[in-house]
This record gives structure tokens, sequence and C-alpha cells, in this order.
């Protein structure tokens, strides 16, 4: 495992662990996440830990072009119970996905020091935000980076049923009326799968990332 100093560098991804763990250590500074996520790496660790630095072997992604939204969520878009917007409250949003509780977790990965780093990157235009409302009210969004061609999806929130699937559901018709060639969930999940996503090896989300011929 690869120890960071203050250089702006990251190792390839080729020498991470079978688990996926590449590095440790550094800062989050917003030239070292942009570097790591434009070199397919991204940051994951709790708060008592040291800065881990992870490119899984396995890639969970989705494919814009790919997505059939289904019949119910669908339905649910058509009754217009939902109001959706774009990095209108980018704050709120990485705040209720460090605040709501998760199966299986006890804590959070979602630091303090994480969100202001997010913000920085916000405010630079890097970190976007999918915010979904119900009579007025956050009731669910999403968050993440965007590198053009590529959206790193970092996390996602829901105070009422269905909100994050909207949010989801959103984001996905905007990075296809836009051409984008993948939304990238990271690491594996049943939520996620059954939203669409599906592994691919990191040989080949490289590829995409470096926008080469798969």
């Amino acid at each position: 495992m690869y120890h960071i100093t203050d250089e702006l560098y990251f190792p390839p991804v080729e020498l991470a662990s079978p688990e996926g763990i590449l590095a440790f250590g550094g800062n989050l500074s917003p030239e070292r996440l942009l570097l790591a996520y434009r070199s397919g790496i991204f940051p994951w660790f709790e708060a008592d830990d040291p800065i881990l630095w992870w490119s899984p072997p396995q890639r969970m992604v989705l494919f814009p072009q790919e997505f059939k939204a289904s019949k119910s969520l669908r339905n649910i878009l058509n009754r217009g119970i939902f109001t959706v917007t774009f990095n209108h409250n980018f704050r709120a949003v990485i705040t209720h996905c460090q605040k709501v509780k998760r199966e299986g977790q006890t804590g959070t990965w979602i630091t303090d020091s994480m969100i202001e780093a997010y913000l920085k990157l916000h405010e630079l235009g890097h970190a976007k935000s999918v915010e979904v409302w119900q009579n007025q009210e956050l009731v669910g969004g999403l968050y993440g980076i965007d590198l053009g061609h590529v959206f790193c999806g970092e996390s996602m929130f829901s105070l009422v049923s269905n909100a994050s699937k909207v949010a989801f559901l959103s984001l996905v018709q905007s990075l296809n009326e836009k051409g984008y060639l993948l939304l990238d969930a990271q690491v594996y999940n049943e939520h996620l799968e059954s939203l669409g996503c599906r592994e691919i090896p990191r040989a080949a989300f490289m590829k995409i990332l470096n926008r080469e011929t798969i």
C-alpha cells in the first residue's frame, strides 16, 4: 500500500490490493481529489482512520443509455408528487447523506472534513447535487463529482419512499441527454443493482475514464 506524501501523485491503480485499497494518507485538497477521480481513485474511510484511497478491481457502473425506469417509478414521476432541482442546495444534500441512518452501518464515512472538501469542489463547479422536494421540503437527493463525460456518484439519501430513486432517475436522464459515457457508482450494493447498475472490470472502467476504445 502506497503512503501518500505532500507530492501530488497517485500510483497506478493496478497496484491496489485485492480489496481495492491503493494508498493511504495525504489530504482532501481540491487538487488531490480531482486528480484521484480523474485517475479512477476515490477516498473512503471512517472518522478515526487515515485517509484511504480506493480503486476496486470491479467497478459498479451504469451506462446511461442502458437505463430503463421501472413502470412503478415512471408512474411516480407522472403523478407529480416530487419536484427535482439541480445544484440548488449542495450543502443540505451532503449533510443529509452524512446524517441518514443506513442498514448495517453504525457510523458514516462522510466526515466533517469530507463535507468541507466537497463543498470546495462544489464552489469550483466540480461537485454537483440533485435535490428532490415534496411540499417544498427536501426529502431526497444525491451528490457526486462531474468529470464532464463521467459522473462519479458519491452518496444519496431518502427521507420518504422513492425520493432517492427519483433523484437517481433525474440524474441519469440528464447524463443521457448530455452524452455522458458512464455513471460511476464505485462499489456493489443491492440497491444500486436494483437501479440498473452492474460491475465491470477496473481495466474497462479505466478505458472509458480515459476515453479509450474498449
